[in-house]
């Protein structure tokens, strides 16, 4: 082996050694680890609250299952077209990833913009949070929930126009991959508080 393919072995052994894109994968999960009991925190609290209405409104009284489903629906086909542009960004076809996450981000703007709808719908007819416990509590863990995805479609927005300025960079594939687990992990918990609140709320 000449010297000169010993030297470039060793730099690419050096370069996968020194490689940050899986520690960073790591570390995201970490984050998503402490996002988890935040999120489970509010859950037990609301669990705890819900009941205690102040003589307002319950559970059932102000839910709309119908509306919430189509919100739901929303938020999990953006997850499937978040799949797609991942899939064409591990294939680096930029055109097609730009695509699909700008799909993903309407998608996710309409499911933001109807959650704003259903908080000013309340607040307007005297249900604001300041009105009991319960409403407390719903609009606490909603809002947190809400927050997220605004934050994920703030990174998002960064990540598109990132990817038109630059193309794929070193570090492209792997920011979308941990925004891909930001994504996926926000279904999850809408699908829980769609569950615990909504649905059981109704019943």
């Amino acid at each position: 082996m000449s010297t000169t393919h010993m030297n470039a072995h060793i730099a690419h052994d050096e370069h996968h050694d020194h490689d940050p894109a899986p520690h960073n994968v790591f570390g995201f999960w970490l984050y998503l680890m402490t996002d988890c009991l935040l999120f489970a925190s509010l859950f037990a609290t609301y669990a705890v609250l819900f009941m205690n209405t102040a003589g307002g409104v319950s559970s059932k009284d102000i839910f709309e299952l119908d509306f919430v489903l189509v919100e739901t629906a929303v938020l999990l086909v953006s997850s499937v077209t978040y799949g797609f542009a991942l899939i064409c960004a591990r294939n680096h076809k930029r055109a097609s990833t730009l695509m699909w996450l700008g799909i993903t981000f309407l998608l996710g703007l309409t499911f933001i913009g109807m959650e704003l709808y259903e908080f000013h719908h309340l607040i307007e007819n005297g249900n604001g949070p300041q009105r009991s416990a319960f409403l407390s509590a719903f609009f606490t863990l909603v809002g947190t929930h809400g927050l997220h995805v605004t934050a994920g479609l703030i990174w998002m927005f960064i990540m598109m126009v990132e990817l038109v300025k630059s193309g794929f960079g070193s570090r492209t594939v792997t920011r979308l991959s941990c925004l891909s687990l930001f994504w996926h992990f926000l279904d999850v918990v809408w699908i829980c508080v769609f569950t615990v609140v909504y649905l059981m709320g109704a019943v």
